[in-house]
């Protein structure tokens, strides 16, 4: 039993280490190819949306690959044209994301996009009916109010000079719509898993990025004025910014292993908790090694968002901890 125990314990803890790592030296990328200038010309990539099409093609093989390594023959998952719908949104949501910065820093993109409650919580109320108790609610005026506290706080001008096209309702709005289309994604992944129960996330994984491969290469590519022309053109010329496009999308693929990994042998919620902490390890390790300097009432702002998503996990633990007490035999 102790034996058993232990190695359940070093296996968290290298799905933590890996997760970390893979999505923290990914965010430090994008953040790099996002705010630097390349060359001798000094000049920006501008074409961001570049990036996801490169990861959708790193994370497609990937999966091709990790299916015909580790599955046995047909799995009866769900077939690749199921993904089509899902597959547009995952395209539009995450290029939304991307390109917010341009107009805000990192650690106020990561901070927005930690706020997936907020719009859940307003269209389960508004549309469905659902009522929410109210440490839910607690939860979600923590992280609204800090979100919020951040944008308004004053950012540092050697910040705000890194940006491309400083504007912080146009991107704080892009990642908002980016979070509206993830929840999208995210309830179509779940019907098509619960239509097709033997759907491994390495089915998922390849079909999403199969359409995403599509969709971004009829967007990037589909005229001969196409912006993926020159940003192929940008890597040419810059051969530096194109060794950190592919390590950004693989850092992708690895973390998504990981996090494959945590969820099947720990389970959603220890996933959560992993990726929201590495979310505020993430700003941390942007504020010191880029030379983003936040200010004192960013960082209260930083600690009102994580102490609600902090809050919302142990809801969520006691919720799961009650559930398995009931279903235990008496």
């Amino acid at each position: 039993m102790e034996s058993a125990g232990l190695r359940r314990v070093v296996v968290l803890a290298f799905c933590v280490a890996g997760i970390w790592s893979a999505y923290i030296y990914q965010g430090l990328l994008q953040e790099t190819v996002s705010t630097k200038r390349f060359g001798e010309d000094r000049k920006r990539f501008e074409h961001l949306a570049f990036l996801n099409l490169a990861q959708n093609v790193v994370c497609l093989v990937w999966s091709f690959m990790m299916i015909k390594l580790w599955s046995r023959g047909s799995s009866g998952g769900a077939p690749w044209w199921s993904y089509w719908g899902a597959g547009i949104t995952n395209t539009i949501g995450p290029a939304m994301g991307i390109e917010a910065l341009k107009y805000i820093s990192y650690p106020a993109q990561v901070l927005a996009k930690s706020s997936k409650m907020i719009p859940v919580m307003l269209m389960g109320s508004l549309v469905y009916g659902i009522r929410y108790t109210l440490p839910e609610y607690v939860c979600s005026f923590l992280v609204a109010g800090g979100v919020s506290a951040f944008a308004l706080s004053k950012t540092s001008s050697k910040i705000t000079s890194k940006l491309a096209h400083p504007n912080a309702p146009l991107g704080y709005g892009l990642c908002f719509l980016n979070l509206a289309f993830d929840g999208f994604t995210n309830a179509t992944q779940d019907s098509i898993t619960l239509r097709y129960p033997k759907t491994s996330a390495w089915d998922i994984m390849l079909g999403m990025n199969l359409w995403g491969t599509i969709y971004n290469t009829v967007y990037m590519f589909g005229w001969p004025q196409a912006s993926g022309y020159q940003a192929v053109e940008f890597c040419k010329q810059h051969p530096e910014a194109a060794w950190d496009i592919f390590l950004y999308c693989l850092c992708g693929a690895v973390g998504q292993n990981f996090i494959f990994l945590t969820i099947s042998r720990f389970g959603s919620l220890a996933n959560t908790t992993i990726t929201t902490t590495r979310k505020f390890v993430s700003i941390v390790v942007s504020s010191l090694l880029s030379g983003n300097p936040l200010s004192t009432k960013q960082w209260t702002s930083v600690a009102m968002v994580f102490s609600g998503l902090s809050y919302q996990i142990y809801l969520k633990w006691k919720k799961l901890h009650k559930l398995q007490k009931k279903r235990k035999p008496m």
